[in-house]
């Protein structure tokens, strides 16, 4: 009898547990999927509303693709000449921005990884980080008084914003070098050097084709980060020539009339794009994976 009332108290306490674990999975899972609402109920209200023409965002007027002629219209429409042009100049700093960084960013990963001294080599770690976690205003402000000093040579132009770019891209290039310079085998670099490389031969031939991998995810994320910043842009961008960025445009335009029917066609293309290319990497890096397990069976 004592032992039936002993397996009843376990099998309530079991049950107990299961259902306290089911709750708890119940919850994790409706708040990631209230936390994806939040994060792609912008895109998809945006992308819907793009096959209408009405001006006011959230007013239906009926199907059509007229926004998206509308936007491929370059010649007849002053609106797609200006969303246009700011892809134009987003783009060119995007990938000026990422070249420059991209090679300061590793030729300072290179110097950090092979300076001797461990204290040194530890401050410049220190000091490599701070802007990664510094509030991007702060770094925005600090480059804008300084271009105020500086404008007597150095007005502020595409060659600020530029600057201002790199600043904010360097130290995550760095971040994404270093740790393929610490997985890369220090003897092939000494093996070089005996074999009568000099230190540039030995760099160029040895230390570079090991790290392409982390210099290639460095000048992505550069990109990445030029394309998505505009606080730095608006510290930074040129005060003459009507010189505007995607978020700056946006920016400027909303706060003039309002967002653009051919803003939300736009739109809905970038977010297309960016997901094709997300699922093909994924396919790609899928089918890698399962040809890797296949040469380890």
């Amino acid at each position: 009898m004592e032992n039936n009332i002993a397996l009843n108290s376990t099998n309530r306490g079991l049950i107990k547990k299961r259902r306290k674990e089911r709750l708890i999975k119940i919850l994790a899972m409706a708040f990631v999927y209230f936390v994806l609402l939040l994060m792609y109920a912008p895109i998809i209200y945006i992308t819907i509303f793009s096959f209408t023409e009405h001006t006011t965002t959230g007013i239906w007027d009926g199907f059509s693709f007229g926004n998206y002629i509308n936007l491929f219209n370059y010649s007849g429409n002053r609106i797609s000449q200006n969303i246009w042009n700011a892809v134009g100049n987003t783009a060119l700093v995007a990938v000026t921005s990422a070249f420059v960084s991209t090679i300061l960013g590793t030729l300072g990963a290179i110097g950090i990884f092979y300076t001797r001294k461990k204290q040194i080599k530890n401050t410049l770690d220190f000091v490599t980080q701070i802007p990664v976690v510094n509030a991007e205003i702060v770094t925005a402000v600090s480059l804008c008084i300084l271009f105020v000093i500086c404008q007597s040579f150095l007005p502020r132009s595409f060659i600020t914003l530029v600057i201002g770019h790199v600043v904010l891209s360097v130290p995550y290039v760095v971040m994404s070098v270093k740790p393929k310079l610490e997985q890369m085998d220090p003897s092939l670099y000494e093996a070089a050097m005996d074999l009568g490389a000099t230190h540039v031969q030995a760099l160029w031939k040895v230390t570079i084709p090991d790290i392409i991998p982390g210099i290639l995810s460095g000048f992505l994320l550069s990109i990445t980060l030029s394309l998505d910043d505009y606080v730095i842009t608006v510290f930074t961008k040129p005060t003459t020539g009507n010189f505007e960025t995607i978020s700056t445009y946006v920016d400027a335009v909303t706060k003039r009339s309002g967002l653009p029917a051919q803003i939300r066609a736009f739109t809905a293309i970038l977010f297309a794009v960016i997901l094709i290319v997300m699922v093909l990497m994924n396919v790609r890096s899928s089918r890698n994976a399962k040809k890797i397990y296949r040469k380890g069976d």
